[in-house]
């Protein structure tokens, strides 16, 4: 069973900071790409960070040098540190996983979403 659970999210000030966590089930995070994605209302969903299987990280250029996606191995759990936080941050974020499986199509497995909001 393939199943990320998201927590983490809730409201912080402007400039603060907060770590969301992506619990993954089913899957060796390190052997998947992982990411963050996130929506705010009358916008769509949209990619904030990815870790590829090799360890490499890419960001939104609207979070680069704000957020830092990072996992743990051990604990199986990839997180999403943000800092100095913005109230255009304010949206739901999702936890993704995309399942790379030998000689199976590539498969998109979603969390529920956990709310992150910024207050001014």
């Amino acid at each position: 069973q393939v199943q990320p659970v998201e927590s983490g999210g809730g409201l912080v000030q402007a400039g603060g900071s907060l770590r969301l966590s992506c619990a993954a089930s089913g899957i060796i995070v390190s052997l998947n790409d992982m990411g963050w994605y996130r929506q705010a209302p009358g916008k769509q969903r949209d990619l904030v960070a990815r870790i590829t299987t090799g360890g490499s990280t890419n960001y939104a250029d609207s979070v680069k040098g704000r957020f830092t996606i990072s996992r743990d191995n051990a604990k199986n759990t990839v997180y999403l540190q943000m800092n100095s936080l913005k109230p255009d941050d304010t949206a739901v974020y999702y936890c993704n996983i995309r399942k790379r499986s030998p000689g199976s199509p590539r498969y998109d497995y979603w969390g529920q979403g956990t709310q992150v909001t910024v207050s001014s």
